[in-house]
């Protein structure tokens, strides 16, 4: 985060393929396998992945033409600034932030939840009920400490972090390769009945679900300038990450649908490592499934809080939320107050139990879609707008692809809104989107006046 000229080019194209499909798949699919399952049916399920995943590999298309075409840290606010004004590049910038941090948050909410797993009595020191869940003291430090100790290795400075990144989800991709094969093969398709659950309302209710979970390509914009790859090849990392992450939830649904039947999804705490030991004959393989999939946790952790941080460094570096955000500590080279900002935040969240999990899921991917759709419509204008501009990864010769990503954006913020199927719950989902919305308008008539007036250029050199 310190002058252009002092970034090191160090990420090889490995690098950034793993960054991005470790971030995306992260551990949501240990955790919310059941809830997908039971919510649509196996093959509802399924399809409601795929249906999102299309969404996000149009979206993708935009973002990889885009990020080869501006190759700098900022992604969607370098994007919509340039391509439809400041105050629509403060809104993506702003919606994108809270997606990040919903995905620390929820790692924060998760790792207790897979320790009562692996030790289902470690439960102690009652506190209070919401939402009908218990939340026990013991719980709440597991995230909490949990927290602090990411927040802290992240404020020094993480470095090596690719290496790291690729070793984890390289042990994520083979545990979770054992379950699918597993499930296929030692599964039974009676356990997949229903297919389907709740009709088009039941898609719609995981399909809300699924722009969370595929946040993690568009972190590759944010780490542009150090990658040591061509910036065509940006475009199809950035794509190749997404279908990748398509696969493997298709996959991982399809083996705990055949692992385990309804009753035992609906008993189930962590119904994937369940499935793991069901289809294997032994618990020892759903504690592996465990004690491997933690490292999912750590790749979203780390990918998140680096991403979000950096959003935020680079809206104050465009004066557009106080400089505060901005600070650069000389010796590591972090954004330490925008760290310490999101850590903090995460240091909250296991105070609000599991039913946290689910609303920062919701509340997360309609802040999500919203950055997607104004990055969609940024493409589309930059086509017409300027035609010369240097794109070396194109997507397609028209702006065809542009627009599709607008209208599957905006077909799933309608599915977000009240009357649908699969609207946030209120109170609590709302007053998570609307209190960072509520903040984010405050931060916009207080700032407006420092917006750069410029056109924000980066000059492409290839």
């Amino acid at each position: 985060m310190q002058n252009e000229q002092d970034v090191k080019k160090v990420l090889s194209r490995w690098d950034v393929l793993f960054l991005a499909f470790g971030a995306m798949i992260g551990w949501g699919w240990v955790v919310m396998s059941g809830e997908w399952i039971l919510g649509a049916g196996t093959v509802g399920a399924m399809i409601a992945f795929v249906a999102g995943g299309i969404l996000v590999i149009f979206v993708g298309l935009t973002y990889a033409e885009l990020a080869s075409a501006m190759p700098t840290t900022g992604g969607a606010l370098i994007y919509v600034f340039r391509g439809v004004g400041p105050k629509s590049a403060f809104t993506a910038s702003w919606m994108l932030a809270l997606g990040y941090i919903s995905v620390v948050a929820f790692e924060a909410v998760a790792l207790p939840t897979v320790i009562e797993y692996i030790f289902p009595n470690y439960k102690v020191g009652y506190m209070y009920t919401i939402n009908d869940y218990e939340v026990y003291a013991s719980w709440v430090l597991v995230g909490v400490g949990a927290s602090i100790f990411v927040t802290i290795v992240n404020y020094m400075g993480v470095k090596s972090a690719a290496f790291l990144q690729m070793v984890l989800t390289i042990i994520i991709a083979l545990i979770g390769l054992l379950l699918i094969f597993g499930g296929v093969f030692n599964g039974e398709a009676a356990n997949a009945q229903p297919l389907f659950e709740g009709g088009l309302g039941g898609i719609m209710v995981v399909a809300i679900m699924t722009p969370f979970m595929f946040v993690g390509f568009d972190v590759i914009p944010q780490t542009a300038e150090e990658m040591k790859v061509p910036a065509k090849a940006i475009g199809r990392i950035l794509i190749l990450s997404v279908i990748l992450a398509v696969i493997w939830y298709v996959a991982i649904i399809l083996a705990v649908g055949l692992g385990l039947d309804k009753d035992s999804l609906a008993a189930s705490t962590l119904p994937t490592a369940d499935a793991m030991a069901t289809v294997f004959g032994s618990d020892v393989f759903g504690i592996i499934l465990i004690l491997g999939g933690v490292a999912g946790i750590i790749t979203s952790w780390n990918a998140f809080i680096i991403g979000g941080s950096r959003i935020l460094y680079a809206m104050a570096d465009k004066k557009m939320i106080p400089a505060w955000f901005g600070k650069v500590d000389q010796k590591h080279g972090t954004p330490t107050n925008a760290v310490l900002f999101i850590g903090a935040l995460a240091t909250v969240a296991p105070l609000l139990g599991r039913p946290m999990l689910v609303w920062l899921v919701d509340a997360g991917g309609l802040a999500i879609v919203i950055a997607y759709l104004l990055a969609a419509v940024a493409f589309v204008q930059l086509r017409k707008n300027e035609p010369n501009m240097v794109r070396p990864f194109r997507a397609g010769k028209s702006s065809i692809i542009g627009w599709i990503a607008i209208l599957m954006s905006i077909f799933f913020v309608i599915l977000y809104l009240p009357g649908m199927p699969a609207a946030l719950v209120w109170p609590y989902e709302w007053v998570i989107f609307a209190g960072w919305a509520i903040i984010g308008i405050l931060l916009m008539i207080g700032m407006r006046k420092n917006f750069p007036k410029e056109k924000l250029v980066y000059n492409n050199k290839e």
